[in-house]
C-alpha cells in the first residue's frame, strides 16, 4: 500500500484490514482521526511478521478503544511500537509465532487496560504497561512460565492464565487503592441501581485479583515442602541417608576380604538407598531455591529435566531397595535353612544374575513415566501420581502390589528364620531373644516405610484419595525414606563383620589403630586354627548367622 493511501480522515472511526497478502503495516501517521472512539482491526494477515516502532502514531488523537491484532503472522513487536497512542483494549491472541514483545514496546503509550495474548508464544510480559492493566488474558500461552513482580500489577482485577500455579501468586495478593473516584462520596449515590458495579470498580479500598484456572488438588498453593518442620527434616534425613550409605559402600568395596554373597547384596542395597538420599537432597535444594516463589518456578521444575531426574531416582531407588531387601532376606533364609548342605548354598554368580534382573526391573519401572506411562510432572515432589489413563493406573497399582508382596515375603522368611534359629542346638537361649528383637526391628521398619504409603497410594490410584498432597508430603519425608536411613545401621553398622572392616579401613588413615589391631589379631588367631566361630559363641546378629552358616 502506498504510504499516502490513508490521508486526512478526521471522521474515521473504524478501520479493518483482514485476510490480505500485506507483508508490512501501512503508514497510518496521516490519518489523524478526531473521532472520540476508534476501533482498528488487523487480522488474518499471515505475512505481516513484525510490528515496527511508531506503528500506530498519528492513527487517532483520541483513545483507540480496541486494537485488534489477532491471528496474523506476527513474530515480534519492536521497541516503541505503540508510541503516541492511548489504548483501551489490545488483542494479540492467535499470533501463534509471536515470541517476543520488546520491553520498551509500550514506551510513550498510555494503556492498555485489557490485554489478550492468548494462543501466542510470548515468554515475558513488558513491565512498562502492567501498571494500567485491569484484565490480563493469557490462555494457552505455554511459553509464559514466569510472571513479573506482582507489585507492578497495581490495577489488575482479573487474570485468565494458562497455568494454575500462577494463580497462586494472586491468591493472597491485595493492593490498596491510592485514589478513589469522587462519586464514591456523593450522598445518595449508593441508591442508584448501577452503584454496586461502580463501587466494585472504583470505590473499594483493597483490590483483589480474580484468577483462573484455580489450582488443583495435585498442585496446591504452597512450596514443595509445605511445612517448615518438613523443610528442616528433609535436609537431615537426606544427609543421613547419603552419608550412611556412602560409608557402607566405601567400607564394603575397599575391604581386603573376599566378596561374599551377603556383602555383594549389601553393596546394591546401599547404592539403592544412596539414590533415595540423592532424590531427597534434590527436592530439598529446589525447595530452598523456590521458597515463597514456587508459583514462578513450578512449571519449569515440574516439566523440566530436573523433576524427571528426581522422579527417576526415587522410583529406581525404591524398587531396587525393595527388591534387594527381598533378595537379602531370601538368601539368609536359604543359607540358614540349608546350613549343612554346602552344595545348595548360593554362589556369587547366582547373586549376580538375581541382581541383574533387579536392576533391569528397576530401570524399566523408573523409565516408564518418561515415556507416557503415568508422569513425574503431576506434582512438585515428582512422584508418578498420574492415573488418568488405564495404563497409568495399572502401572501405579502394579508397583504398589509388588511392594506389598515383597513385604509379605520378608515377613514369612524372617518368621521361618526365627523358627529355625530358636532351636537351642543352633544358638544359645540368651541369643534367641536378641535375634527375635533384631527381626522385629527389621520387619517394623519395613512396615513403617511401606504401609502408610501403600495404603493411601492405592486408594489414590483408584481415584479415591483419602489425604491431600500436602499431607502426602509428610509421609514422603517421615515414612518413605525410613528404610534408606535405617538399612545402613540394621544391615551393616550394627554387625561385627562391618565393624571389623570399618576399623581396619580407618586405621589406614591413622584412626582407631588400637581397635583395628584387636580385629587383626582375632582374624590371625582364627586363621591359625586357635578359634573357630561357632553358633555357641555367636553374637546373635543376623549377619553373624549367615557367617556361621558359611563357616560350617
Amino acid at each position: 500500500m502506498h504510504k499516502d493511501a490513508f490521508w486526512r480522515l478526521p471522521k474515521l472511526r473504524y478501520l479493518t484490514i483482514s485476510n490480505t497478502g500485506l507483508k508490512i503495516l501501512p503508514d497510518f501517521s496521516k490519518i489523524n482521526s478526531a473521532a472520540l472512539e476508534f476501533l482498528f482491526d488487523l487480522q488474518d494477515n499471515m505475512h505481516i511478521e513484525r510490528i515496527p516502532s511508531n506503528a500506530f502514531l498519528g492513527l487517532t488523537n483520541a483513545t483507540i478503544t480496541e486494537l485488534r491484532l489477532t491471528k496474523n503472522g506476527i513474530r515480534e513487536i519492536d521497541s516503541h511500537a505503540f508510541n503516541g497512542t492511548k489504548i483501551g483494549k489490545l488483542f494479540l491472541m492467535g499470533n501463534q509465532q509471536l515470541n517476543h514483545i520488546h520491553s520498551y514496546a509500550f514506551k510513550g503509550a498510555e494503556g492498555p487496560v485489557v490485554l489478550d495474548i492468548s494462543r501466542t508464544a510470548v515468554h515475558t510480559l513488558p513491565e512498562s504497561m502492567l501498571k494500567t492493566l485491569k484484565l490480563l488474558m493469557a490462555v494457552s500461552v505455554y511459553s509464559l512460565r514466569k510472571l513479573p513482580s506482582l507489585e507492578l500489577f497495581t490495577e489488575l482485577t482479573q487474570a485468565n492464565l494458562t497455568y494454575p500455579s500462577h494463580c497462586c501468586a494472586f491468591k493472597n495478593f491485595k493492593k490498596h487503592k491510592s485514589v478513589k473516584n469522587q462519586m464514591c462520596n456523593v450522598t445518595g449515590a449508593h441508591e442508584e441501581p448501577d452503584f454496586f458495579n461502580f463501587f466494585n470498580d472504583h470505590c473499594k479500598d483493597v483490590i483483589e485479583v480474580t484468577c483462573y484456572p484455580t489450582p488443583d488438588a495435585f498442585n496446591p498453593c504452597e512450596d514443595i515442602m509445605g511445612f517448615t518442620f518438613l523443610r528442616v527434616l528433609i535436609w537431615f534425613i537426606s544427609v543421613l541417608a547419603i552419608v550412611g550409605n556412602t560409608v557402607v559402600l566405601l567400607v564394603l568395596l575397599t575391604s581386603r576380604y573376599k566378596l561374599t554373597v551377603p556383602r555383594f547384596l549389601m553393596c546394591h542395597l546401599a547404592f539403592a538407598d544412596l539414590c533415595m538420599g540423592i532424590y531427597l537432597l534434590l527436592i530439598a535444594a529446589v525447595d530452598i531455591h523456590t521458597q515463597s516463589r514456587y508459583y514462578n518456578y513450578g512449571i519449569d521444575w515440574q516439566t523440566g529435566a530436573g523433576c524427571h531426574v528426581a522422579g527417576f531416582f526415587t522410583v529406581f531407588s525404591s524398587e531396587l531397595s525393595v527388591y534387594t531387601l527381598t533378595a537379602i532376606t531370601l538368601e539368609r533364609w536359604h543359607t540358614i535353612t540349608y546350613a549343612m548342605q554346602l552344595e545348595r548354598q548360593m554362589r556369587l554368580r547366582h547373586a549376580c544374575l538375581v541382581m541383574a534382573t533387579g536392576w533391569l526391573f528397576s530401570l524399566l519401572t523408573a523409565l516408564m513415566p518418561m515415556f507416557g506411562v503415568s508422569s513425574y510432572s503431576k506434582t512438585s515432589i515428582c512422584l508418578p501420581m498420574d492415573v488418568e489413563t488405564l495404563l497409568s493406573q495399572g502401572y501405579v497399582v502394579l508397583l504398589l502390589l509388588l511392594n506389598a508382596a515383597a513385604f509379605l515375603v520378608v515377613c514369612v522368611c524372617y518368621t521361618l528364620i526365627y523358627l529355625t534359629v530358636r532351636n537351642p542346638a543352633f544358638v544359645p537361649a540368651n541369643a534367641d531373644m536378641r535375634i527375635a528383637k533384631r527381626m522385629a526391628v527389621l520387619i517394623f521398619t519395613d512396615f513403617l516405610c511401606m504401609a502408610p504409603i501403600s495404603f493411601f497410594a492405592i486408594s489414590a490410584a483408584f481415584k479415591l484419595p483419602l489425604i491431600t498432597v500436602s499431607h502426602a508430603k509428610v509421609l514422603l519425608v517421615l515414612f518413605y525414606p525410613i528404610n534408606s536411613c535405617s538399612n545402613p545401621f540394621l544391615y551393616a553398622f550394627f554387625t561385627k563383620t562391618f565393624k571389623r572392616d570399618f576399623f581396619i579401613l580407618t586405621s589406614r588413615f591413622g584412626c582407631f589403630k588400637r581397635r583395628a589391631h584387636i580385629y587383626r589379631t582375632e582374624i590371625s588367631s582364627g586363621q591359625n586354627g586357635a578359634v573357630v566361630p561357632s553358633p555357641k559363641t555367636s553374637d546373635g546378629t543376623l549377619y553373624s548367622l549367615v557367617h556361621i552358616a558359611q563357616v560350617h
